[in-house]
């Protein structure tokens, strides 16, 4: 399990009431909704992520979660990314989801963008000026990941 020091970058994500399943738990579902919500609105506020106009845009092409331990509202979820792999047009993210009182994960998630051209849907390099954004959020080598 990768401790919370080990994310660059960090977000609050209040539960909701519907978040819970029949089990008293936060259904899984929800856990890949917070992962879309953390890096989306991490790249909309560096500025490299326009959802309506911008070019390129990622389309996620795999996504995975490993659970540690249930999350149920009222709870606040901390989530934490990081980038594992910087390609030429793609980028691994990865999302650990943390609770108060906890070092370790109670979920750690991955998805990776493709990066493509908004009409084409074609694979395009990352611009220079993303990678610059992008840098200070990848992973040390040698570092663990996901």
């Amino acid at each position: 399990m990768t401790p919370r020091s080990d994310y660059r970058a960090h977000r609050l994500i209040p539960t909701r009431w519907m978040d819970n399943d029949a089990y008293g738990h936060v259904n899984n579902v929800v856990y890949y909704s917070w992962f879309d919500t953390v890096v989306n609105a991490w790249l909309i506020e560096s500025g490299l992520l326009d959802i309506h106009h911008g070019n390129p845009i990622g389309l996620v092409v795999e996504t995975g979660c490993k659970y540690h331990r249930s999350v149920a509202f009222p709870e606040t979820v901390e989530a934490g990314i990081r980038i594992a792999r910087l390609g030429n047009s793609s980028v691994r993210w990865e999302v650990g989801l943390f609770t108060a009182g906890h070092d370790g994960p109670a979920a750690e998630g991955h998805f990776i963008h493709v990066y493509v051209d908004r009409v084409t849907r074609r694979p395009t390099p990352l611009p220079d000026a993303w990678r610059q954004v992008l840098l200070p959020l990848v992973v040390a080598p040698g570092e663990p990941s996901l």
